[in-house]
Order: C-alpha cells, then sequence, then structure tokens
C-alpha cells in the first residue's frame, strides 16, 4: 500500500510539473508601436564649420519581435519589422532619402518573472541594412550596412494567463559615413531612441 501511495504521489507530482510546463511556453510574441527618434549626430560636412547639420526625421512604425525563454528571468530578443524610409536634411532642407531594416537581437534579464508587473533590462546587437539611398540628386551615398550595441528597459504588465501589455525603450547604435562622388563629406550617427508599446502573448 505504501508503494502505491508513494507511486500514485510521484505521478501527480510528475502531472502537476508536465502541466505546469505546458501552461508556461518557452515562447512569447508581441506586435508593438515604435517611435523612432534619432539622436542626429553629425561629424562637420566637409571636415569643416559645424557640427550636427545632417539629420534624419522622425518616424513611427510597426514592429513584430519573438522572444524565446530560457528560464523564467533570462530570455532572448528578436525584433523584425520591414524597410523603414527616412527622409535626411542638410541644415534643415531635405537632401534626399534612405531606407533602414534594424533587426536586433537582445539577451535580457526579468527582475521578477512571476508577479504582475514584470521589468528587464536587455544587451544587445543590431545589423542594420541600408538600402535605397537618394541623396543629393543620386550624387551622395552611405554605407551599405551598420552594427553596433543596443541597450533595453521595458516592463510587462500582465493581464491573464497569455496576455501581457508591455512597454520598452530602446537606444540603438547606428553610423555611417556620408559620401559624395565616393569622397566621405561626413559621418552621421543615427542612434535612435525607440520608444515602443505593444501586446504580447504567452503561448
Amino acid at each position: 500500500m505504501k508503494k502505491l501511495v508513494l507511486a500514485l504521489s510521484l505521478a501527480a507530482v510528475g502531472f502537476v510539473s508536465a502541466e505546469a510546463m505546458a501552461q508556461e511556453s518557452p515562447w512569447l510574441v508581441r506586435g508593438r508601436v515604435v517611435n523612432i527618434s534619432p539622436a542626429n549626430g553629425s561629424d562637420p560636412v566637409g571636415g569643416t564649420g559645424a557640427s550636427d547639420r545632417i539629420t534624419v526625421s522622425k518616424k513611427t512604425i510597426p514592429e513584430f519581435d519573438i522572444s524565446y525563454f530560457f528560464s523564467p528571468n533570462v530570455s532572448a530578443e528578436l525584433i523584425l519589422t520591414y524597410p523603414q524610409k527616412h527622409d535626411v536634411y542638410l541644415d534643415g532642407a531635405n537632401i534626399g532619402t534612405f531606407k533602414h531594416l534594424p533587426p536586433t537581437l537582445s539577451a535580457q534579464y526579468r527582475f521578477a518573472p512571476n508577479a504582475d508587473i514584470n521589468p528587464y533590462l536587455g544587451l544587445g546587437v543590431n545589423y542594420t541594412n541600408i538600402s535605397k539611398v537618394n541623396l543629393l540628386a543620386g550624387k551622395g551615398g552611405l554605407e551599405s550596412s551598420s552594427f553596433g550595441l543596443s541597450f533595453q528597459a521595458g516592463v510587462d504588465f500582465k493581464l491573464d494567463k497569455n496576455w501581457s501589455l508591455n512597454l520598452d525603450v530602446k537606444k540603438v547604435q547606428i553610423r555611417s559615413d556620408v559620401n559624395i562622388a565616393g569622397a566621405k563629406v561626413s559621418a552621421v550617427k543615427v542612434d535612435p531612441v525607440l520608444v515602443a508599446i505593444g501586446i504580447g502573448y504567452r503561448f
């Protein structure tokens, strides 16, 4: 009888554990609205004169991200979107446009995974593909890609077992040389701050 009770107890514990694991999937997906606010720092054009003369427009975009949880506290997040078009200005005058695609992969640490309010910090790497560059009627150009770090802080507000509301802020390093007829005339630090709000679903 004791062996039977022990076996049933172990089976019950195993069932509860399996059920808990089934309820707590490692996958989280989100849809967010993101405001991109570039830092707009640039070297003096042509190496002389005032700096910060080249600026990039702000933009609000849709974004999709996927997170995988290695443990309740540690996760990885990949953010995805489609190529975004920005205007470029020199001393306030529009000199053209470019598109960029900035997927970012971050490692995150969550401070209160079982609480209704769950803040986190993240550190990641960003790869930005720059395309469709049209500056100064085709005379100007940018580098085709940029690598940089990303820094992140956010919080999830649990709505129910699966759904959550998310607030997120990232600082991303995106930089490029600016050239005219193949000669470098400046270097731009886009380095945007990304402020996002969205809804998440934990499978």
